[in-house]
């Protein structure tokens, strides 16, 4: 079983130096970089497999709203660019060009800039990565339907795409760093490509209560008719209408970040804005429909590499006791406990002790 301890600084909080992590096997990032096998790089291949296409954009550390240095290191620069997956164009973020590569998964409804903050603090110490998923925030949202009645939308795609990234962008082994349904993509990514993922954070994974194996079997029909309506009919497309404005943004991330002096103008920017372009009702209504896939439990036992999970307090959506539990599996070295922390802590300023669970060595 996994030790459980109350924690100091996540190493991707907005104002401390990083650091990862695993404690219960002594497994620490060092500050050198273990190159890929050489039997898994990729080169770039042609439109429809995937390739870097860039349209790089500077985005100063200035921007940020904590300032563009820690101490006394200056924070690297940002850069957004583009990378083709097959045929789709993925924004990512990246910053810092030594140690090792680090890649940010962010959850449901969110995008890179959920990461915004972290991004160049990271960077100071790694290659760090923050990548759109496919139909979330400036990446591409191809129409569901496209795809013969199968789901497009699903963990087992976005693990597809995380460990395509790792091997066409990347070009390295790399450890993820997710968010809510963004652990489940970790997951799925570790468990298909193990070879990959050299270890994974897990911040306040989804518990899927949804899940439709989680359902009493009396339920089901229900739930499958509920979703054909918001899939198939206008209600659906009302339903995403009446929350997309920045007033309803405001106040689900103030339940989400328990901390409301965190939900800023420029956050409620950040997420509402991507998801006004065109495709995203479809992909919202669409994954707010999906109650099958994986879930922690069935992925957990399946992993290769070590697994830490951090989990908020007070995280309103996810229960922390009923989240626990996942402590308990083989994989876990840890399961770190965040005191005042709601369903994003990466993204808190809260002042979390300063001690890590284990220091760059």
């Amino acid at each position: 079983m996994a030790s459980i301890s109350v924690f100091a600084a996540l190493p991707f909080t907005s104002l401390e130096t990083p650091s990862l992590l695993f404690s219960k096997r002594r497994v620490v990032v060092k500050n050198t970089t273990t190159s890929i096998p050489s039997s898994i790089i990729r080169s770039p291949t042609p439109r429809g497999i995937g390739f870097v296409s860039c349209s790089s954009v500077a985005d100063k550390a200035s921007t940020l709203e904590d300032g563009p240095s820690v101490g006394e290191n200056v924070c690297p620069e940002v850069q957004t660019l583009t990378w083709n997956w097959k045929g789709y164009s993925i924004r990512y973020q990246c910053a810092g060009t030594s140690g090792p590569a680090l890649v940010l998964v962010h959850g449901f409804g969110a995008n890179s800039d959920h990461w915004r903050k972290n991004t160049p603090v990271l960077g100071k110490s790694y290659r760090v990565y923050s990548i759109d998923l496919i139909g979330y925030g400036y990446s591409d949202k191809p129409n569901p339907r496209e795809f013969g009645g199968e789901p497009f939308y699903t963990f087992e795609t976005w693990g597809e795409q995380l460990n395509d990234f790792c091997l066409d962008v990347v070009k390295d082994e790399a450890f993820f760093i997710c968010n809510s349904i963004g652990g489940l993509v970790g997951l799925q990514a570790a468990v298909s490509k193990p070879e990959i993922c050299r270890g994974l954070m897990l911040i306040d994974i989804p518990l899927r209560m949804l899940h439709i194996k989680k359902q009493p079997l009396i339920g089901r029909p229900f739930i499958r008719s509920f979703q054909n309506l918001l899939r198939n009919t206008p209600v659906g497309k009302l339903f995403f209408k009446s929350i997309a404005k920045p007033e309803t943004v405001r106040s689900i991330l103030s339940q989400c970040y328990h901390d409301s002096s965190q939900v800023t103008d420029e956050l409620v920017e950040a997420i509402l804005r991507p998801g006004l372009e065109p495709g995203a009702v479809d992909v919202f209504l669409e994954f707010i429909c999906y109650s099958g896939g994986p879930l922690p439990e069935d992925l957990l036992p399946l992993v290769k590499c070590p697994v830490l999970i951090a989990w908020g307090e007070k995280d309103p959506w996810e229960p922390i006791e009923l989240g626990r539990a996942y402590g308990d599996f083989d994989a876990v070295e840890e399961f770190v406990v965040l005191p005042e922390a709601g369903h994003c802590p990466q993204v808190s300023s809260l002042h979390l002790p300063d001690k890590m669970v284990n220091t760059m060595e």
